[in-house]
């Protein structure tokens, strides 16, 4: 419990997903409410508030002025039969997309739109049935595309994160990889990422860069003091597994 400024003990925010999507019953504004991170979890981690150094592939710049990072990045609304919700994304190659499960379950329609604005035509959309990954074809070219990390990053490895946190602006913050724990979502999954990058509803389906500017997992949950990435291992083979992800039914 943090006391308030009128003396009052105020409540500890659990662990939530960072998209809006109606996953779980337990949504409140657009965040699910998940189980407290088991034990033992790091006693270090803190959001970085610290000024962000210039991410990896800012010496790539396009004529516009954005770089390559920042233009694997896009925006995913999700337009439901009754709700309209946000996420993140990245480019896996010129029309393939890796986003969250949650982002795009019970949709009506998907909207993508790249970091200069265009509006990306979405073919398909397909959803892992283990971990909290999606696959969204497109039928434009994405702009730019980053390559997946040969293996998973070691506690202390920096964090790069890309995304549109809130819906709103390109974002980029940076952390570290502080440890891993049992996914609370999946229990069957296994071990996912834990990193002290700053991440907020809306994040969701971000990709976790390394120094080098590699992907080396995908955000998707929070807790108040940290947040969770499918780690590259497991995007890698559920990407080589065709039985993996199944098409994701429109809402009704």
């Amino acid at each position: 419990m943090r006391p308030t400024t009128d003396g009052r003990r105020r409540p500890r925010r659990p662990a939530a997903l960072l998209a809006g999507v109606p996953l779980l019953a337990a949504l409140v504004t657009g965040c699910g409410v998940l189980p407290e991170l088991p034990e033992p979890m790091p006693s270090s981690v803190v959001p970085s508030f610290a000024q962000q150094a210039e991410p990896v592939g800012s010496e790539n710049l396009s004529p516009d002025g954005f770089d390559a990072v920042k233009r694997m990045a896009v925006r995913i609304r999700n337009v439901g039969c009754s709700s309209l919700s946000t996420g993140s994304g990245f480019a896996l190659d010129d029309r393939t997309l890796i986003t969250n499960k949650h982002v795009v379950e019970g949709s009506k329609s998907l909207q993508v739109l790249t970091y200069d604005g265009r509006d990306i035509k979405v073919e398909t959309a397909s959803a892992a049935g283990l971990a909290d990954l999606a696959i969204v074809r497109t039928s434009d070219d994405l702009p730019s595309a980053p390559t997946l990390a040969a293996a998973d990053p070691v506690q202390g490895e920096a964090v790069t994160v890309v995304g549109y946190p809130e819906g709103g602006q390109l974002t980029v913050t940076q952390g570290t990889v502080v440890g891993t724990t049992t996914d609370p979502l999946h229990s069957n999954l296994g071990e996912v990422l834990v990193t002290d990058a700053q991440v907020e509803p809306g994040s969701s389906g971000s990709a976790a860069l390394n120094a080098d500017g590699e992907v080396i997992g995908v955000v998707y949950a929070k807790s108040s003091n940290a947040s969770l990435l499918v780690p590259v291992s497991t995007l890698r083979s559920m990407l080589d597994d065709t039985s993996a992800f199944a098409p994701v039914p429109a809402c009704s």
